[in-house]
């Protein structure tokens, strides 16, 4: 019986870490998309309007596109990271 407690007690310390690490990926992934979509498309629009891509206005371009194309890279960073995770605490299907 000591075996299994131990092997519940280590279950329930993989479960808690694996949380702890999903946690801080989204945190850390929303941080990024609020620092651009609301960052960089209204707060530093003006600053970043000095410079242009393809003739458009950063800030404009940011509020337009970039912060569509950073939101679909965020997906892809998170699904690559999740399946890290996945593998790393064994839960991999």
């Amino acid at each position: 019986m000591p075996d299994t407690e131990s092997g519940a007690a280590t279950n329930k310390a993989n479960q808690a870490a694996y949380w702890k690490a999903t946690k801080r990926l989204t945190i850390g992934l929303l941080f990024v998309w609020f620092a651009v979509s609301y960052g960089a498309g209204i707060l530093f629009r003006e600053a970043l309007d000095a410079f242009s891509i393809g003739g458009a206005p950063l800030g404009f371009w940011f509020a337009q596109n970039g912060s569509i194309y950073v939101f679909l890279l965020l997906i892809v960073v998170y699904c690559i990271q999740m399946t890290r995770l996945e593998r790393r605490f064994g839960l991999g299907g």
